[in-house]
């Protein structure tokens, strides 16, 4: 697995080559926007994290003309922690957001579900931890037992377990289970959201990222 990093601060890009490579990946590094393109371009790397205070050009801008012509998953790292900041990422295509200072365990956790989701499914089963939904009969199973719920119910829990571990905006949720009419009706992600807990229990943990969105991950 090859991971390249850009950003300008070399003693992050030491500190994720440390860590990343302790792991069994090849990093590539670069410190400009311009580079970090190149770089993915020219190698094709399996993941990119992605600093947005680049000396050249914004790390916005980076991730729109990557997502241009590359669907790699990219972690976001920046001292950035305002809430308009992580949707706007986050709606522009990155798989996730990590503030500086971060764990290197906890970077390194999530660069593995982001590439373990990466692929989506096209098969008719989707399973996350103990959860197994059958997508062509529209079946959710926890731990082996079948679990009742409602279209609307069901739709955003598959809106959540496509993207398992990783945020998804309010707007994609809305967008995704209830269509254009959806858009700011964010008190549906609300009452939903307890009726999956409940259903969920224990098993998976469903996590509110205030202002934000939602996330699906194994307790």
């Amino acid at each position: 697995m090859t991971a390249l990093i850009i950003d300008d601060e070399i003693q992050i890009r030491r500190l994720l080559r440390l860590a990343l490579e302790a792991r069994g990946y090849v990093v590539r590094e670069a410190e400009t926007g311009r580079l970090g393109l190149q770089e993915a371009a020219f190698h094709r790397p399996d993941v990119v994290l992605l600093d947005l205070g680049l000396p050249d050009m914004d790390g916005l801008a980076v991730l729109q003309r990557l997502r241009e012509w590359s669907a790699v998953p990219v972690l976001i790292l920046s001292v950035r922690d305002a809430e308009n900041v992580k949707v706007a990422a986050l709606e522009n295509g990155a798989d996730d957001y990590v503030t500086k200072p971060f764990s290197t365990a906890e970077l390194v956790a999530r660069l593995a579900v982001i590439q373990r989701r990466h692929h989506g499914t096209d098969t008719p089963e989707l399973v996350v931890g103990p959860l197994t939904m059958h997508l062509d009969r529209h079946e959710v199973f926890l731990a082996g037992a079948p679990v009742k719920m409602t279209p609307t119910e069901y739709a955003f829990l598959l809106a959540l377990a496509r993207h398992a571990g990783k945020i998804v905006t309010q707007r994609q949720l809305l967008r995704e289970v209830w269509g254009p009419q959806g858009d700011g009706q964010t008190h549906y992600l609300r009452v939903y959201a307890n009726h999956l807990r409940k259903k969920l229990g224990d098993l998976l943990v469903l996590r509110n990222e205030p202002g934000i969105g939602y996330r699906l991950l194994e307790p």
